[in-house]
């Protein structure tokens, strides 16, 4: 049972619900107020006329048929107002519980998407410190420092190794200082690695330009040929003459982070009723808007959101269709700064009831 109640109860949409509730009785009951006064009218109307029938005889009559006539009117007049002071407080009750309820959804979508967000950032994180890490290990510099075949050999058989340990990364490329690909961890699944030329890639040439070994280059989520086309976050760093931070850069080493399943785990993974996720698209979109990652599958490098931020790196606005967006700006972690990627939630209004 999810923790709003399986019958939507605890559900903050029952604000508007009870209120229309209120309105419909209220509503029900004053007509069934004034089909009384009506019919009580006509009552003493009729009385009045049989009384001035009955001459002396029925002045008394009369007398209480007016009293009955003048009270059936005052509670006319009461009901008449009634009915125009609690359609206004209704009216007004709604729209204080609509502005409510979209402030609160807006604000829970906004740190989902926030929470969603981290939670990446966290996990690129320890990319960067991947990357720069194996880029000191003494066969990939054996590697970079003399191409030659056993040193690549040694170094795709040590590169191996590490796949096997982080099962997040597709396949590790030691590439020269001309940006072709000497050795690969995978060579068997992807044959097509080695002699890549990857020298026009930014990321290529941010990592071998980087000041020492503490800096590495990062690049957006995109699709590579040499790994059958597959979605990847590469990141890379220099390595260096003798594996030391300051040494001379060798050759890059970059690290191709499996994206789409790691991605679709986190976007699929936010904390969503039953009923909300039939009505929640969650996704992760990159600086200029690119859908990244989406819990519905749909749009995946190719689709673009534009996002009324304001320049906000956290919030929520709704659309008069009752959709709420709710969005948040990556926040980076540790040495991390991220990408300027947001963590986006997009919910319809549920259905009243």
């Amino acid at each position: 049972m999810s923790e709003e109640g399986a019958d939507g109860r605890n559900r903050p949409e029952r604000i508007i619900a009870l209120s229309k509730a209120v309105h419909d009785v209220a509503t029900s009951k004053i007509g069934e107020i004034k089909a009384v006064t009506s019919a009580t009218r006509i009552l003493s109307l009729n009385a009045l006329i049989e009384a001035a029938r009955a001459g002396e005889a029925g002045r008394g009559f009369a007398v209480v048929a007016t009293e009955v006539k003048r009270v059936s009117e005052t509670i006319s007049a009461i009901t008449q107002a009634l009915e125009g002071e609690l359609a206004g407080t209704v009216h007004d009750l709604m729209t204080l519980g609509e502005t409510i309820i979209q402030q609160m959804r807006g604000s829970r979508l906004a740190d989902l998407a926030l929470n969603a967000i981290e939670i990446i950032d966290r996990n690129l994180y320890e990319r960067s410190c991947d990357v720069r890490w194996w880029a000191t290990d003494s066969a990939v510099v054996a590697c970079a420092s003399d191409p030659g075949p056993r040193p690549a050999a040694h170094a795709a058989e040590r590169l191996g190794v590490i796949l096997d340990s982080y099962t997040v990364y597709l396949d590790l490329w030691i590439i020269d200082r001309a940006g072709r690909v000497i050795a690969n961890g995978r060579p068997r699944r992807y044959p097509r690695a080695v002699g890549t030329d990857v020298s026009a890639e930014a990321w290529f040439r941010e990592a071998l330009a980087t000041r020492d070994g503490t800096a590495y280059a990062v690049a957006d989520i995109a699709t590579t040929p040499a790994l059958d086309g597959a979605a990847v976050a590469t990141y890379a760093a220099a390595i260096r003459e003798g594996g030391r931070t300051d040494g001379s850069p060798i050759g890059v080493l970059g690290v191709f982070f499996d994206w789409q399943p790691q991605a679709q785990a986190v976007v699929k993974g936010i904390r969503l009723s039953d009923e909300e996720k039939k009505l929640t698209r969650c996704l992760l979109v990159d600086q200029g808007g690119r859908v990244i990652a989406a819990s519905d599958d749909r749009g995946l490098l190719t689709e673009r959101v534009t996002l009324r931020h304001g320049g906000a790196t956290m919030g929520s606005y709704h659309y008069d269709d009752g959709r709420t967006v709710g969005f948040a700006l990556t926040p980076g972690y540790e040495t991390y700064r991220g990408l300027g990627w947001y963590g986006v939630i997009v919910q319809q209004r549920p259905a009243e009831g």
